[in-house]
């Protein structure tokens, strides 16, 4: 395909290398014409590992050239990728106009096209940018629509400095967040070389993706940093710590835990995290992050709070009490703490637990279940059917067995409030 690139900066300079490598034709483009210049010679315009070896053997192509004219290099592509830097204002807001200028370049020689052209956003950009800004941009400039006139796409790149030939090579997935799927196919096709999971999804996905990504990747840093802290004022090796820590990758070093659902609860993690917190404080050891752990789990019980108040509806059933399913275990759940909230507030709350209920039966019930909520017994029912039939709002805190039945027949009647994770029910 004929490719042209905006932007020779790191992220410029590499796709359009590696786009080279994988058989495409490329054209960077560039205002500074230093750096027009060494692209066209086959040299690196920044640094970066292997980057300079790679753009002269795909110079020797004759596939691979520089241009300050971005208008004569959209007339002769069929796809832009859009790679200039973003920006942040003095008061922390991103700062586009780097990238909506470019776009306005790229609209502008659309409008001169007869064919359709592809743009492809390479660059971080927020949530809601690419179909909201970006498109106005481009169908203002080009006096056409999306999908008809031009194409578009996010497609976030994931490389590192230091690795970015290799991580362009071989990454963990390619995410192409599309507006039309035309460009959607286009950019399939480009990467068809690359053997690697391919994710087509819409623009808003993708742009979130990238700041999932940077944002985990400053969280571990600071979690690391922070256990470090800790390890000192406990004078033992953070290395072995953190070593011991990362060789469990069933749980530390995985997908567990990181799927959207509900607050966490149980008898462990709020204790421990507000013990060792208080040692901290204590210890004079400042962990800002864990610190505030406890406060964005009460945070996320609190949204649900509002949302079934916001409702405006009285009768709340919950399917599931526990802390998670196949327990009796109520202490820390925060679906109890939710429960309490709207009871406080002057809801009615009913639950179906039939794990709490056989536990209530135990006599050391008094150890997990009789501090959680006030009035427990009234709460608790073993008939789900009339429950349902009772509730205008169910909360549902499981897919377990138990509930099966009930969630196959939840209709559109009553107001689902899905705190199991992101899955379609019924």
């Amino acid at each position: 395909m004929k490719i042209s690139v905006i932007g020779l900066g790191f992220v410029g300079t590499v796709t359009g290398a590696c786009l080279c490598e994988l058989g495409h034709d490329v054209v960077g483009v560039d205002l500074d014409p230093g750096k027009v210049d060494l692209f066209s010679r086959g040299r690196a315009p920044v640094l970066e590992p292997h980057l300079d070896a790679l753009l002269a053997k795909v110079w020797v192509s004759g596939r691979l050239r520089g241009v300050s004219d971005l208008a004569a290099a959209v007339a002769e592509t069929d796809l832009t990728f859009v790679c200039v830097g973003t920006f942040r204002h003095a008061d922390g807001t991103q700062d586009l106009s780097a990238v909506e200028k470019v776009v306005q370049g790229i609209g502008k020689a659309i409008a001169a096209k007869k064919k359709f052209h592809s743009v492809v956003l390479r660059s971080t950009v927020l949530p809601g940018t690419t179909r909201g800004r970006i498109v106005a941009l481009l169908e203002r400039e080009t006096g056409g629509s999306v999908g008809e006139t031009f194409g578009l796409a996010n497609n976030p790149e994931f490389t590192r400095e230091g690795s970015a030939i290799a991580d362009f090579r071989n990454p963990s997935r390619i995410v192409i967040g599309e507006i039309d799927s035309r460009t959607g196919d286009r950019l399939a096709s480009i990467y068809s070389g690359i053997d690697a999971l391919l994710v087509r999804t819409s623009a808003e996905v993708a742009e979130t993706v990238k700041y999932a990504d940077n944002s985990w990747h400053a969280l571990k840093v600071v979690f690391a940093n922070e256990m470090d802290a800790i390890s000192r004022a406990a004078d033992v090796d953070s290395r072995e710590v953190m070593n011991i820590f990362c060789a469990d990758t069933v749980l530390n070093i995985s997908p567990a835990y990181l799927k959207p659902g509900f607050a966490f609860g149980g008898p462990c993690l709020p204790k421990d995290v507000d013990v060792l917190t208080q040692w901290c404080r204590s210890n004079g050891v400042d962990i800002p992050v864990l610190a505030h752990v406890a406060e964005s789990n009460e945070r996320v019980i609190r949204r649900a709070c509002s949302t079934v108040m916001d409702a405006g509806l009285s009768r709340i059933a919950f399917l599931g009490l526990a802390y998670k399913a196949g327990v009796g275990d109520l202490r820390g759940s925060p679906f109890a703490v939710l429960a309490r909230q709207l009871l406080q507030a002057g809801r009615s709350v009913r639950a179906f637990d039939p794990d709490v209920s056989r536990g209530r039966r135990l006599a050391t019930r008094h150890d997990y279940t009789d501090d959680a909520v006030e009035g427990l017994d009234s709460l608790l029912t073993d008939d789900v059917d009339e429950l349902m039939a009772w509730a205008e709002v169910v909360v549902v805190t499981s897919y377990a067995d138990q509930y099966a039945t009930v969630l196959s027949k939840l209709d559109s009647r009553r107001v689902v409030l899905d705190l199991a994770g992101s899955r379609s029910i019924g």
